[in-house]
């Protein structure tokens, strides 16, 4: 299982750091980082290969979103900067079902190619 936190209400501008983590090692397996808003379908955010050599990011978060991993620690981190009302969301968390995949971002932002899913932790941006 994967467990998603970090989230809460901030104010537009502030920063948040949203980590993965899973009950066993995922360190073999892409991980990706998906959101879902009041009313909206599920879209991509961020992936990061097994291997963190590869990341990809949304383009209206591009520059404020960076995604990271710690394979030591069993840890992927989104980091979040000058939030926007527009990223208020459930994020959710998942887990490649291939292992070793060094995707392109076509593959990290399809959600049928993971397998496990985080619970989702709620980012709230007020403006």
């Amino acid at each position: 299982q994967l467990q998603a936190c970090g989230g809460g209400l901030v104010q537009a501008g502030d920063s948040l750091r949203l980590s993965c983590t899973a009950g066993r090692t995922f360190g073999n397996y892409g991980v990706g980082w998906f959101r879902q808003a009041p009313g909206k379908g599920r879209e991509f955010v961020a992936g990061i290969t097994w291997n963190g050599a590869r990341g990809h990011v949304l383009d209206s978060v591009k520059g404020r979103f960076t995604i990271s991993r710690d394979n030591a620690k069993n840890t992927v981190s989104l980091e979040m900067n000058n939030l926007k009302p527009e990223d208020t969301a459930v994020y959710y968390c998942a887990r490649d079902r291939t292992s070793y995949t060094t995707g392109s971002y076509a593959y990290a932002s399809d959600e049928n190619n993971y397998d496990y899913w985080g619970q989702g932790t709620l980012v709230t941006v007020s403006s």
